[in-house]
């Protein structure tokens, strides 16, 4: 009997130490890291085009976009996935195609990453209002 329940402690403890090992912790390191740079340089390229009074055009941004997802997929895909979105994250778990056991961790270095880029964006540009926030063009009730 004693044997049995020191057993399943044991394998209590080592899923533990898998949830939070150093290759696991890696992936969500690699997710942190990607969603930094695609918010830190699609929303500041918004946040530039704000600032400088439409010095990049909306082409720019795009391409900001784009090329941005493009180098983190490739930098970090096979690390993590290359989420980068917490409905991406979904999308896959609803699909089977991802553990739900990973969504939680996936969704907090995420947004964890975004978060620090908002943040180092705001320090960088005090005097943007809106910090590439997308707002309606017509009135207010639009």
């Amino acid at each position: 009997m004693k044997r049995y329940v020191a057993s399943r402690e044991a394998d209590a403890v080592k899923r533990t130490f898998t949830l939070f090992s150093f290759w696991v912790m890696k992936k969500y390191l690699a997710e942190c890291i990607g969603t930094f740079s695609f918010i830190f340089c699609g929303t500041g390229a918004v946040t530039v085009h704000e600032v400088m009074h439409g010095s990049v055009i909306h082409t720019g941004i795009a391409i900001t976009f784009g090329l941005i997802v493009l180098a983190m997929i490739y930098a970090l895909g096979d690390v993590s996935g290359a989420h980068f979105n917490p409905a991406v994250a979904l999308a896959f778990a609803i699909n089977r195609n991802f553990a739900w056991k990973q969504v939680t961790p996936y969704i907090i270095s995420q947004g964890t990453g975004a978060f620090a880029a908002s943040l180092i964006l705001k320090f960088l540009f005090p005097a943007s209002d809106f910090l590439g926030s997308t707002l309606p063009a017509g009135t207010a009730m639009q």
